[in-house]
C-alpha cells in the first residue's frame, strides 16, 4: 500500500511539473518598447505630415493603435515612475524630475521576476543607478548621451563607442541571442533616450535631413488670447527660448563672433535669477564625439553655422521663427528615424526566431510633444501635443491585427495590463484599470469614461504652472493653482487646436457644473486632495 501511495505522489508531482511547465510556456513574453519626448504626430500611424516610420508602423498594422492614450504627469521621471508602479505621481510620490523615487515600492518587473519570468532593461530609466526586478540591464545615467554613452550595468559601467539608439537596440539583440534562457517567458523593457533635448542625431541622420522643409503647425504663430495665464508665461517659446548652440547647433564661435543676436535668450530659474545659455551646453555632447565623428558632424555644422551668420542678421521675428523651427524638426525627426530603424531591427529577430508568435509588443513614449504647436517645444501641459502619448499593441492570436481604440487610457494602466496578461496577481494599491478587455475587443466591459491628470514642476525649468484636471473625449477641465487660481476649459471636439477657454462661456455652465463634480470626485477616488497638494510645495 505504501509503495502505490509513492508511486501516486510522484505521479501527481509529475503531473504538477507538467502542468507548471505548460504554464510556464503559454506565458507571452513582452516587449516594452518606449522612446523619450516620442510625440504621436512624428508617427506616421498616427499623421504622416512629418515623417514616415514603417517600423513603429508595424506595430500598429498588426496589433492595436490606441488614439486616446494619454499620460498621467507629462515628464520624464515622474512618468516613468508611473508605469513601474501603477500608481499616481502623489502615490508613488516621484512628482517631478527633482523628487527621489522611494525604491522600497514594488513595481510590475519585480513581480515578473518573482513568477518566473527573466527580466532585461537596456536604455534610459532616468531615475536611480539599480532598477529592482531586472536579472540584467545596462541603463544611462540619468539623461545619458547621444555619443559615445556612458551605461550602468548590474556589474559593472562601461563607455560604449557609438550612436546610442543603434547601442541600446545592439544590447538588447545581443541579450535576446546570447543570454535569453529559452526554457522562461521574458520581459524586456527596450528603453531609447531618443528623440529627447538636444536632439542630436547620428552622423548619417543629420546629414539625411538637414535642409530638408517641414510643414508647420496651424498655430505656430499663437499668442495665446484664447488661453490663460499658464500658457502666456510658459518658456517653451520656439524663437524666444529654443537656444542657438545647444538646440538649433549653431558653434559657440560663430556666436561669439556675431554681433547681439536678437533674441537674446534667457530663464527664469527656481530662485528668480536669469541664467543665459553657455557654449558648454553645446560642448557638452558633441565632445564626446571623436575625431573622426567630428568629422563626419562639422559637414553640417558648419552649414548650419553659415547659414546662420550670412542669414539671421537680415530675417525678421517671422522668419526666425520658421528658421528654428525647420532647424528643430530636422534633428529631432532625424532622431526618431534611427528609432524607427532600430525598432526594426529588433521586430526582425523576433519573427526570424519565431518569437513573435507569443510575445506582446508594445511601443510607447513616456510623454507627447509639442512639435512647434501653441509655438512651442517640450511638453509639460494637459493641452493635447503634450497629454497625448503614442501606445501601440501587438498581441498575435488575441488583438485584431489593424484595429484602432478611442478610449480614454493611461500609462498608470501598463503595470495591471501587463500583470493580467502573464496571470499574476495584481497588487490591490494599483491604480490603473488592465486593457486586456480593450484588447481582447470587449469594449463593453470597459467602464472608464475621463482620465485624470497632475502636473507639479514649478517653478522649475520652461516655467509650466502646476495644474490637475480631468479629460474625457469631448472635454478637458483644467484647475492652474500655486501662484494663480485660474480655470480652463476646452471644448476637444469643436475646438481641437485647444485654442479657447470656453470655462465662463455661459453655452457650457452645464458642462462646467458636471464636471466640476467628476472632477472633486475622481480626486478623491485617487486619494488626491488639496492638502498634498500644499504638502508637495517645497
Amino acid at each position: 500500500m505504501k509503495y502505490y501511495l509513492f508511486l501516486l505522489t510522484i505521479l501527481i508531482t509529475f503531473l504538477q511539473g507538467c502542468n507548471e511547465a505548460s504554464e510556464i510556456k503559454t506565458k507571452p513574453n513582452i516587449l516594452f518598447i518606449m522612446s523619450d519626448d516620442h510625440a504621436y504626430q512624428a508617427i506616421s500611424a498616427y499623421d504622416d505630415k512629418l515623417i514616415q516610420t514603417p517600423n513603429i508602423d508595424r506595430i500598429a498594422k498588426e496589433g492595436m493603435l490606441f488614439n486616446n492614450a494619454c499620460v498621467t504627469n507629462s515628464i520624464c521621471a515622474p512618468s516613468r515612475a508611473v508605469i513601474l508602479t501603477g500608481k499616481h505621481s502623489h502615490i508613488n510620490g516621484k512628482i517631478d524630475n527633482k523628487s527621489k523615487f522611494d525604491d522600497s515600492q514594488i513595481t510590475f518587473p519585480q513581480l515578473f521576476q518573482k513568477a518566473g519570468y527573466q527580466t532585461a532593461m537596456f536604455g534610459k530609466l532616468h531615475f536611480g543607478n539599480n532598477p529592482k526586478g531586472f536579472d540584467d540591464f545596462l541603463i544611462l545615467p540619468g539623461q545619458g548621451n547621444y555619443i559615445n554613452p556612458k551605461f550602468l550595468g548590474k556589474e559593472k559601467d562601461t563607455i560604449i563607442k557609438g550612436y546610442v539608439t543603434d547601442i541600446i537596440t545592439d544590447l538588447t539583440l545581443n541579450w535576446f541571442k546570447n543570454k535569453r534562457d529559452a526554457s522562461k517567458p521574458f520581459l524586456m523593457m527596450y528603453l531609447h533616450k531618443a528623440p529627447h533635448r538636444p536632439w542630436w542625431p547620428s552622423t548619417d541622420k543629420f546629414a539625411e535631413f538637414y535642409g530638408k522643409e517641414f510643414p508647420e503647425p496651424e498655430t505656430l504663430f499663437d499668442d495665446y488670447s484664447g488661453m490663460g495665464k499658464a500658457a502666456k508665461s510658459a518658456e517653451m517659446n520656439i524663437l524666444n527660448h529654443m537656444q542657438y548652440m545647444h538646440d538649433s547647433k549653431v558653434y559657440p564661435s560663430t556666436i561669439e563672433k556675431m554681433d547681439k543676436v536678437e533674441p537674446q535668450i534667457e530663464y527664469m530659474r527656481e530662485n528668480g535669477t536669469i541664467e543665459r545659455p553657455t557654449p558648454q551646453r553645446f560642448y557638452n555632447p558633441y565632445g564626446r564625439a571623436d575625431a573622426e565623428q567630428k568629422e563626419k558632424y562639422d559637414v553640417v555644422l558648419n552649414k548650419i553655422s553659415e547659414d546662420f551668420k550670412s542669414n539671421w542678421p537680415k530675417m525678421n521675428d517671422e522668419e526666425k521663427m520658421k528658421w528654428k523651427y525647420q532647424r528643430y524638426m530636422q534633428d529631432y525627426l532625424a532622431t526618431i528615424s534611427s528609432v524607427d530603424d532600430n525598432v526594426g531591427r529588433v521586430l526582425d529577430y523576433l519573427e526570424e526566431s519565431g518569437l513573435d508568435k507569443n510575445t506582446i509588443v508594445v511601443y510607447t513614449s513616456d510623454q507627447g510633444f509639442y512639435l512647434g504647436e501653441h509655438g512651442w517645444f517640450d511638453k509639460r501641459f494637459i493641452y493635447n501635443e503634450s497629454f497625448k502619448t503614442p501606445l501601440m499593441i501587438k498581441w498575435p492570436n488575441v488583438i485584431n491585427a489593424g484595429t484602432t481604440n478611442k478610449e480614454m487610457v493611461q500609462n498608470l494602466d501598463f503595470a495591471q495590463t501587463f500583470l493580467e496578461a502573464a496571470m499574476i496577481d495584481i497588487p490591490n494599491d494599483m491604480q490603473g484599470e488592465s486593457l486586456i478587455p480593450l484588447l481582447k475587443g470587449n469594449s463593453d466591459e470597459w467602464t472608464r469614461d475621463a482620465v485624470y491628470y497632475h502636473y507639479y514642476e514649478y517653478p522649475s525649468v520652461h516655467m509650466a504652472k502646476r495644474h490637475y484636471g480631468i479629460v474625457n473625449k469631448e472635454f478637458k477641465l483644467v484647475h492652474f493653482y500655486y501662484d494663480i487660481d485660474e480655470w480652463e476649459l476646452y471644448d476637444r471636439l469643436n475646438d481641437p487646436n485647444e485654442a479657447n477657454n470656453v470655462y465662463n462661456n455661459p453655452d457650457y455652465k452645464d458642462v462646467v457644473e458636471k464636471l466640476t463634480q467628476e472632477l472633486k470626485e475622481m480626486r478623491i477616488k485617487y486619494k488626491d486632495s488639496e492638502e498634498l497638494d500644499k504638502s508637495f510645495i517645497y
